[in-house]
């Protein structure tokens, strides 16, 4: 009989921290040059975005948003701008269950991974395209 069921007895929810944990293990495994070029973004994992954030968004579903990148990315940032805020990727772990169970296809750390550089794109400024490039370096 197998032993499944009671691996799962004991088993939890991955917590913001181990989600935290495989995002700075994805992060790590992207090549050098792309982790340079992000420079000084705050990486955050919540349980859901504020609602401010569906609202601005336009989105009225809190799980269908896995990940957020808030600031102004690096192509349209200026020396002679004022210092703005930093720049911030967000990870929200309870849609990024969802998804993940929904899909079954992947680990959670490939989803994280795949969320993670999706965002990173966009903070550095990257197409859609440039953003699957850089996807595929990462795997």
């Amino acid at each position: 009989m197998s032993d499944l069921p009671h691996r799962w007895t004991a088993a939890s929810a991955p917590s913001l921290d181990d989600l935290a944990a495989l995002a700075d293990t994805a992060f790590k495994a992207l090549p050098a040059a792309v982790r340079q070029a992000a420079g000084e973004v705050v990486f955050r994992v919540d349980d859901f975005p504020a609602d401010e954030m569906l609202t601005e968004l336009g989105i009225e579903d809190a799980f269908e948003l896995t990940g957020l990148y808030q600031g102004i990315d690096r192509i349209r940032r200026s020396v002679w701008d004022p210092v703005p805020e930093a720049s911030r990727i967000f990870l929200f772990r309870r849609p990024i269950l969802d998804e993940w169970a929904e899909r079954g296809d992947v680990t959670l750390g490939e989803l994280i991974s795949h969320i993670l550089v999706h965002e990173i794109g966009h903070h550095l400024g990257l197409s859609d395209d440039d953003i699957d490039a850089l996807e595929a370096q990462a795997d």
